[in-house]
């Protein structure tokens, strides 16, 4: 509830531009952060918590009791409500079963570089996060669809700049090859270099070529200037070598 109200806080300050993103199951390296995160014994991390969230923000029934009691007034719903906020929730999924999911609640697709593999990793990454677009639009032809894959331009980049990002990508390229851990993990490869290049990669993406939207995925572990560097030449370069123009507001 307090999630719910907090979101609709920020959604109606904003003027309606926040699109949160949730999703279910326990986080990564959950013994390391328990204490932090939920200290009980007994923590909810399926699918009724998130029901729970898109009902309250969609506005239903919260109490039982609503109307006034001397000078307080009290509704029956999560206060504030902002009205289009339940449109703009989005499901972060890896597998066909969470792709499904998020189609039969109504709510937007995010999927990252990242996908469980199925036992389908000889069809390759971009097919089977293909198949989980496919499989969400089964149930929600209309939702959004975005994409997070970790996108480097470089064309603006210094030699030492260019020289670390291919490190950086060249060094987790191996986890790329097969599935990881027991879950079945399949990585997407970095797409580093030139815009245009860059751009030639994403439109030959099976899955990429299925999404309505983007989201680029940055490293965590680069310096201030070289995410000027980066953010300047996707805005500059790589976003009108995919189709995208900036949005003028009129004043």
């Amino acid at each position: 509830m307090r999630l719910a109200e907090d979101l609709a806080t920020v959604d109606l300050l904003s003027g309606g531009r926040l699109n949160p993103g949730v999703s279910v199951g326990p986080p990564r390296n959950l013994d390391e952060v328990r204490e932090a995160l939920c200290p009980g014994t007994d923590e909810d991390f399926g699918d009724e918590r998130l029901s729970r969230l898109l009902r309250l923000v969609a506005g239903e029934r919260a109490s039982t009791f609503s109307g006034t009691e001397g000078f307080e007034v009290y509704s029956e719903r999560v206060e504030p409500h902002s009205p289009g906020l339940r449109s703009r929730m989005w499901y972060g999924a890896a597998s066909l079963g969470s792709a499904r999911r998020a189609g039969e609640l109504g709510m937007n697709l995010l999927t990252s570089s990242v996908v469980r593999a199925e036992g389908n990793e000889r069809t390759g990454f971009a097919a089977i996060q293909r198949a989980q677009i496919d499989e969400f639009r089964q149930s929600h032809p209309q939702g959004r669809v975005s994409q997070g894959l970790v996108v480097v331009p470089t064309d603006s980049a210094t030699p030492q700049q260019r020289a670390k990002y291919e490190a950086y990508a060249a060094e987790r390229t191996p986890r790329t090859e097969k599935p990881q851990g027991p879950a079945g993990m399949l990585f997407a490869r970095d797409i580093v270099g030139p815009s245009e290049w860059i751009a030639e990669q994403l439109h030959a993406h099976e899955a990429y070529r299925a999404v309505t939207e983007v989201v680029f995925a940055l490293p965590f572990s680069f310096e201030p200037q070289d995410y000027v560097q980066i953010l300047t030449d996707m805005a500059t370069r790589l976003g009108p070598a995919l189709g995208w123009s900036p949005t003028v507001d009129a004043v």
